[in-house]
């Protein structure tokens, strides 16, 4: 019983870490890279698709991305995805590629870029926090229960401390790096 909710916590504590990376790689640093294009979508025939299934992209810059359709007929629609969106880019298309030339960050923007980083590295933290009150009150119930002992609820209250600690260590050295990262000139 308790093994299940622990193991289950520590899932939902991954993956609340993972969420943490994949929004980390949508803010954008001072390189081009293809993760700030992961959670654009695309009007393709009337429904909204993600541009990673419709494009490939390549990096020959370090400000400067190459978006490849694999469908020509697409390429206005993603064209005009990436102008809407909060990327600040526009898109040049050649007809068989589209170029989008990063700008150069601003000392405000990177400090709004780090803002941003901080806020959804605690959005984190309390999802992190969230699993192990829900893992807290699983194990409280099977001991009241009397499903399990007393001292292996302590046990387990124990481990559940260590894993959130792990998990929430793990995220502020991800926000420090990211942090160091928007800083780089």
């Amino acid at each position: 019983m308790i093994e299940e909710t622990m193991f289950e916590a520590e899932e939902k504590m991954d993956k609340a870490v993972e969420v943490l990376k994949e929004d980390f790689a949508g803010i954008r640093t001072g390189r081009a890279n293809p993760g700030l294009f992961n959670k654009l979508l695309v009007n393709y025939y009337g429904a909204p698709t993600p541009l990673q299934q419709l494009a490939s992209f390549q990096n020959p810059e370090p400000r400067t991305i190459l978006v490849v359709p694999f469908d020509k007929s697409a390429m206005h629609e993603i064209e005009k995805a990436i102008r809407d969106s909060d990327l600040g880019v526009n898109p040049a298309s050649d007809g068989h590629q589209i170029r989008c030339v990063m700008p150069e960050l601003t000392e405000q923007r990177r400090k709004e870029y780090i803002k941003l980083a901080h806020h959804k590295a605690e959005e984190g933290r309390v999802s992190i926090r969230n699993v192990r009150r829900k893992a807290k009150t699983d194990i409280d119930r099977l001991v009241k229960d009397g499903d399990v002992g007393e001292d292996e609820g302590a046990r387990a209250e124990k481990e559940l401390e260590a894993l959130t600690k792990k998990h929430t260590d793990l995220i502020d050295s991800l926000v420090k790096h990211k942090e160091s990262e928007l800083l780089e000139v």
